[in-house]
C-alpha cells in the first residue's frame, strides 16, 4: 500500500521547533536550507541598512529582513522568504504587520546566492516571487561578483562590478554601485 504524505500548511511551519535550519513551504512541500554563511550575510546586512536607510528617510513603505515569511499561495501552502525585501506605503497599507506570514508578496526581493544553492532552485525562486506580484527580483552572485535584476521572467538586466544598481520604479531614487556589495573592510 503506497502512503501519501499530506501537504504542510503554513500553520504546521510556522509551529517547527528552532533547529538552526531555514525553512520554506513550496506547495506544501517543506524545503529545508542550512544557516548561511558570512558572505552571504554580510551581503544580505548592506542590503537591509542601506536600503531601509533609504525608505524610511522617504517614507516608501517597509524593509523586512531575512526569515520574514511571505504567505504566497493557500491549499497547498506556499510560504517563501527572500534575504532581504521591501513593501510599497501602497502595498503595506492593504494588509498591516501581523503576528504570523505577510499575506502576498513584497514588491522587492533581494536574493543573495549562497555556496550551497543550486541555480535551478534560486531560478525557481525567482520565478515564484514574479508570478505572485514581486515587481523587481535581484538576485546577487557573490562567486562571479555579479547582480541580475529580473522584472519579468524575459526581462532581466546583467550588472558588473562597474554598474550601479537602481531601484528603478520601484524604489525611486535609491542606488548602490554593484561593487559596494562585495567590498571587503579588512
Amino acid at each position: 500500500m503506497a502512503l501519501t504524505q499530506k501537504p504542510m500548511t503554513a500553520e504546521e511551519l510556522s509551529r517547527l521547533p528552532g533547529d538552526g535550519q531555514r525553512h520554506e513551504l513550496v506547495a506544501g512541500e517543506l524545503r529545508t536550507m542550512p544557516p548561511s554563511g558570512e558572505e552571504h550575510g554580510t551581503i544580505a546586512a548592506r542590503f537591509t541598512v542601506g536600503l531601509g536607510h533609504y525608505v524610511e528617510t522617504h517614507g516608501l513603505g517597509r524593509v523586512v529582513a531575512a526569515e520574514t515569511g511571505f504567505r504566497l499561495t493557500s491549499s497547498p501552502d506556499t510560504v517563501r522568504a527572500a534575504d532581504v525585501a521591501f513593501i510599497s506605503r501602497e502595498r503595506a497599507a492593504r494588509a498591516a504587520p501581523v503576528p504570523g506570514y505577510r499575506p502576498g508578496a513584497p514588491d522587492l526581493a533581494v536574493e543573495v546566492i549562497s555556496p550551497g544553492d543550486l541555480y535551478t532552485e534560486v531560478d525557481e525562486k525567482v520565478a515564484t516571487w514574479l508570478e505572485h506580484g514581486t515587481r523587481m527580483v535581484i538576485v546577487v552572485n557573490p562567486r562571479r561578483r555579479t547582480v541580475a535584476v529580473h522584472r519579468s521572467p524575459t526581462q532581466v538586466r546583467h550588472l558588473t562590478e562597474a554598474d550601479t544598481l537602481d531601484g528603478e520604479d520601484v524604489v525611486p531614487g535609491w542606488a548602490i554601485p554593484v561593487r559596494d556589495l562585495f567590498a571587503t573592510n579588512e
